[in-house]
């Protein structure tokens, strides 16, 4: 078993694609998903360790599944807060983007249904959807038009999944059309917010809520390890798709929930997330001005505009991992993304901006850039 572990590795190690764990502890984070600062908030750390102390007579871990000992009057709590904050009906809270994806996507679509997904989806999805019994077909990024052909020849309820902003390549869905086409077909159109939550909206509510759309989109999926800056993750929509998944969702019955401590830490950020306007703002300008100085560089290519994350193509890709390893030597924290993340021949930097990156780091790394190609 061992040898054959060794030669996957092996192959893995020849492609130049093999995965390990590293540590980045004092560069310039270019890196996380920590736009807005929350992950590093002392105002957050401040007033959780306040709000903490009106919840001692709980237990620090939930102790069990939700359905058993596990749930408590803070999870009720906590998600009427979430479910009012986004403007839908009802919220329940999965243990982490991840697992929110596969337990509402391996549950919700029965046998003879049809689910369309964007061939850009993150992997999540697609991994709840090889847990369902429906049939499962891609559609072109960001293609309408492609999704409306496709829609002809569906069977069984539909549902078309869409990410709103897009965790490699950092461009929006076309959300006004996508809620236009799949209203005229009766399907269930499904968001993941991951990357838009605390970004877009008069209070970070994502960008679903940002187009007026709440009551176009069956189901949103919000994650807290982004702009949150925290952990968990929760998916809002009716009030019967939340019993439906109370009941139907593996993902959510057969685990523990999260502890005391990460609900206190929702709380907290939900009551700070409406004060961070000019993090907001600020995210978007430092990102439109890397955006533009990049594309000044001669020899790569950046997009998309308007994206707090924001993808670096060099002409000779094969160069990409001693381009990042050379930032990283210069003190920035930027990766590499390759295969099979991203298809063959999309290979890039993922360059993210943060709200409490400063200029002078944006005229750094962009120097670094242009010297390292």
């Amino acid at each position: 078993m061992s040898i054959k572990l060794q030669q996957k590795l092996a192959e893995r190690a020849a492609q130049g694609n093999l995965r390990a764990l590293k540590t980045t502890s004092g560069l310039t984070d270019f890196c996380s998903n920590d736009y807005l600062g929350l992950a590093r908030s002392e105002k957050l750390r401040a007033l959780i360790h306040k709000e903490e102390e009106k919840y001692t007579h709980l237990p620090l871990g939930a102790t069990g599944s939700r359905l058993l000992s596990g749930n408590n009057p803070l999870f009720e709590e906590l998600e009427g807060i979430i479910a009012r904050y986004h403007h839908a009906e009802a919220a329940l809270l999965f243990n982490s983007g991840y697992t929110a994806n596969v337990g509402l996507l391996s549950a919700l679509p029965q046998r003879g249904d049809t689910v369309l997904y964007d061939e850009a989806s993150h992997a999540s999805m697609k991994d709840g959807l090889r847990l369902s019994f429906a049939k499962s077909y891609s559609f072109r990024h960001n293609s309408v038009e492609d999704l409306r052909q496709k829609l002809q020849r569906t069977s069984g309820q539909v549902y078309v999944l869409v990410e709103s902003v897009y965790s490699m390549d950092g461009d929006q869905a076309p959300l006004r059309e996508l809620a236009q086409v799949c209203n005229a077909h009766k399907a269930a159109l499904i968001v993941d917010e991951a990357h838009a939550v605390g970004l877009y909206g008069e209070k970070g509510e994502g960008l679903v809520s940002a187009l007026g759309l709440e009551q176009e989109v069956f189901a949103r999926v919000l994650t807290y390890g982004k702009a949150m800056g925290l952990h968990g993750a929760a998916v809002v929509g009716p009030q019967v798709l939340r019993e439906f998944l109370i009941n139907y969702s593996r993902a959510f019955i057969y685990t523990t929930g999260l502890p005391t401590h990460a609900l206190v830490a929702l709380k907290c950020a939900y009551t700070l997330l409406p004060e961070l306007k000019e993090e907001r703002a600020r995210v978007k300008e430092l990102a439109q001005l890397l955006y533009r100085k990049l594309n000044n560089i001669s020899g790569i290519s950046c997009s998309p505009e308007g994206s707090v994350i924001l993808s670096v193509f060099l002409q000779q890709p094969q160069r990409l991992k001693a381009l990042a390893a050379a930032l990283q030597q210069q003190g920035f924290d930027v990766r590499p993304v390759l295969p099979p993340t991203v298809p063959q021949g999309t290979e890039r930097l993922r360059v993210i901006v943060h709200a409490f990156n400063r200029e002078e780091e944006i005229e750094g790394l962009v120097q670094a850039i242009a010297k390292g190609t």
